[in-house]
């Protein structure tokens, strides 16, 4: 409650004008805006004006914000893990920065929300065509929670079974949050063996063996940046009665084999790597992709295509759980506006690029890669840790040096040089924006630093 109400309408994004609040007060049946805290004892109230400091002008707001934004540091960037420095097309914050979808919400009446629907199916398309999935959502917070709902989905349709088994070569972020899901879900997870780097098979058919396994969770490409042969997977799964669950980074689906033609039943992962910026972690959008059989059991909600009476091409909310909106005790999920306006970027993005863009922007990453994978190796201080596992543009090296050392000193040559996997082991990516010199200057710093052993 504000002290003081001003007498006249000085901020415009002030939502009520002192008579509409007159009005309203009488409405209730009192005379001020005291009179509604009557029953909070005055002790609780506050009597001075809040501690505020005092308003700038536009200028001077842009000044201060400049002046704070100058502090960070911009570092060239080789960490990877699951989130990627990408390019964002000036079109993408030019079309979202539009106020009928900033400021859009869920769209629960179709006759006034079309835009907001279309594009949300234009994403569903896109999505299932990049998966090779019959069905999308729109859409998840994260890859993580979108992976710990296809977990969910695949418990609740095999019925009667709660296990399910989680590759060790699963990105670790994504695996703790799968813990807490299955901890206050009742669902037992079970680890499937790697070997050399990749999932092993015989491992994951032992456990298969016992039938009581709901669904297995895949990555691709796995932690380690390995494009894992999922070859004679997708069989065994459904021999045993389980659901295929491939977790994915979204843009390495521009070149690699899709969820669907690997046997997969559900797709997840996060669509950062379709051009969104880090942004210190978000926000970003969880993609979540299945077959149609499994259309009942998706959370969020799914936009179709129709025709009104005119016979004029429309869009409605096809399906989505009304537990989401009221009883939400019961609710699968529940989705907010932001991911709606992240469904957009990634649909613009998708668009824009097509196909073509897509394997023109994956192919510049690979090729990044390979180049510096093969440079460091030539230092005589890193060699590759899975010489002979395919990978596109993320790779783990060993090194005969401490890991951390390295990273100190990357840091000042204003370079973020990678994930620390162990003492001696690091995970270096490249995107389409590192260019050549920045490659040779990371090659450099190893060959040219004296980087004491690990310990």
């Amino acid at each position: 409650m504000t002290p003081d109400i001003p007498n006249t309408m000085t901020h415009r994004y002030f939502p009520h004008t002192p008579a509409e609040i007159d009005e309203m007060l009488a409405r209730c049946g009192v005379s001020s805006m005291d009179d509604l805290y009557a029953d909070v004892p005055a002790e609780l109230r506050l009597k001075a004006p809040y501690n505020l400091p005092s308003s700038m002008t536009e200028k001077e707001v842009r000044d201060f914000f400049n002046t704070l934004g100058a502090k960070n540091r911009q570092l060239t960037c080789f960490a990877g893990g699951g989130f990627y420095h990408r390019y964002t097309p000036a079109v993408i914050p030019a079309i979202l920065s539009r106020s009928e979808f900033l400021t859009s919400y869920t769209p629960y009446q179709p006759e006034i929300s079309q835009g907001t629907l279309q594009y949300i199916f234009e994403y569903q398309s896109l999505m299932t065509e990049l998966t090779g999935m019959e069905v999308s959502n729109a859409s998840m917070y994260d890859g993580a929670t979108a992976t710990a709902e296809a977990m969910m989905m695949s418990v609740a349709a095999t019925r009667k079974r709660n296990t399910v088994l989680v590759s060790a070569t699963l990105n670790p972020r994504v695996r703790r949050v799968l813990d807490t899901y299955a901890r206050y879900h009742g669902i037992t997870l079970e680890e499937i063996a790697q070997a050399d780097g990749v999932t092993s098979l015989d491992s994951m058919k032992e456990l298969l063996a016992g039938g009581k396994v709901a669904g297995v969770v895949l990555p691709q490409p796995n932690y380690y940046g390995i494009i894992e042969d999922l070859t004679g997977f997708a069989d065994a799964i459904h021999e045993a009665g389980a659901l295929m669950i491939i977790n994915c980074i979204a843009a390495d689906l521009g070149v690699l084999r899709t969820p669907g033609e690997w046997g997969a039943d559900i797709a997840c992962g996060d669509a950062q790597s379709l051009g969104m910026p880090l942004l210190y972690g978000g926000p970003y959008l969880g993609f979540l992709c299945c077959s149609r059989a499994l259309i009942r059991k998706m959370p969020g909600r799914i936009v179709g295509a129709t025709t009104d009476a005119k016979g004029n091409r429309t869009f409605v909310l096809t399906l989505q759980a009304r537990e989401q909106h009221i009883r939400r005790d019961k609710a699968t999920s529940n989705i907010c506006s932001n991911q709606g306006l992240m469904a957009l970027h990634t649909a613009v993005y998708l668009s824009l690029l097509g196909p073509q863009g897509l394997r023109d922007v994956c192919a510049a990453s690979a090729d990044g890669a390979h180049y510096l994978a093969q440079k460091l190796a030539a230092t005589g201080k890193m060699k590759l840790t899975y010489p002979d596992k395919p990978f596109l543009n993320e790779f783990a090296m060993t090194c005969n040096f401490a890991v951390d050392n390295l990273l100190a000193t990357c840091i000042e040559h204003e370079i973020l040089g990678g994930i620390k996997l162990a003492d001696d082991r690091i995970l270096i990516a490249v995107t389409e924006m590192q260019t050549r010199q920045q490659l040779d200057r990371l090659v450099e710093i190893v060959s040219t630093t004296n980087l004491p052993a690990k310990s």
